[in-house]
């Protein structure tokens, strides 16, 4: 399995900042090689450790870095093969930073429940059964 770190240096290595497509691609890695509930695991860890690093623990989404994984990895189970900028070309709403706010309120990502653990959507469902 890969690490974190490890992934990220891999992302980190043809980007000159770690914005939302980077974040993206992080996850389509992490998917990709640890298949979808390792990659929760993998980039919850990651970004929780990240966010303590840099002072901040408060800015770690537990709802937010799982729907992240979940939504890339639907996605990329529709064409498995493909590779990130396909998979991005066919999907430009992973893109979309606001994504989530198709499927939950903002309030509700605020809150200390999906703060710390996953609170499933309120506004839409997924287009998939999450367990």
């Amino acid at each position: 399995m890969s690490t974190f770190e490890e992934l990220m240096s891999e992302v980190m290595s043809t980007a000159e900042r770690f914005g939302h497509r980077e974040h993206v691609r992080l996850t389509w890695l992490a998917v990709r090689r640890c298949g979808t509930a390792d990659a929760v695991d993998l980039i919850s860890d990651g970004i929780r450790r990240t966010a303590r690093y840099a002072g901040a623990p408060q800015k770690y989404n537990a709802t937010v870095s799982r729907a992240w994984v979940e939504l890339t990895a639907y996605h990329m189970n529709e064409a498995p093969t493909e590779s990130f900028d396909q998979l991005v070309e066919r999907n430009p709403g992973l893109l979309n930073k606001r994504l989530l706010t198709h499927f939950y309120n903002s309030h509700t990502l605020a809150t200390p429940d999906a703060r710390t653990g996953w609170v499933q959507p309120d506004v839409r469902p997924f287009p998939f059964t999450l367990p």
